[in-house]
């Protein structure tokens, strides 16, 4: 029992000094301003899409709201999945414009 109690008072004497001492403390750091060179950089503004990813939004919106009206047997014969069936659509679609 003495003998953790004295190791515990070697361990803690220094520590107790170091804080006892003001000039080894870290001081807090300045306030920060907005004059500072980290300042927040200013807000990018919105980059518009371009001709042909309109053109591709409005496709599959377009297909979209096809297989959404189609029902499930039409469904099976158009294709099983919605991959497939965008393939497809998408496809007419760009043929019908070109």
């Amino acid at each position: 029992m003495l003998a953790r109690f004295l190791t515990l008072a070697a361990l803690a004497a220094p520590l107790a000094l170091a804080l006892a001492q003001p000039g080894l403390a870290k001081e807090p750091p300045p306030p920060r301003t907005t004059e500072t060179p980290m300042a927040a950089p200013a807000a990018k503004p919105a980059r518009t899409p371009s001709a042909g990813q309109t053109a591709a939004r409005e496709r599959q919106k377009t297909c979209g709201s096809q297989w959404r009206a189609l029902a499930d047997a039409e469904k099976v014969s158009q294709g099983p999945k919605w991959p497939q069936y965008w393939s497809k659509c998408n496809k007419r679609l760009k043929g019908e414009k070109a």
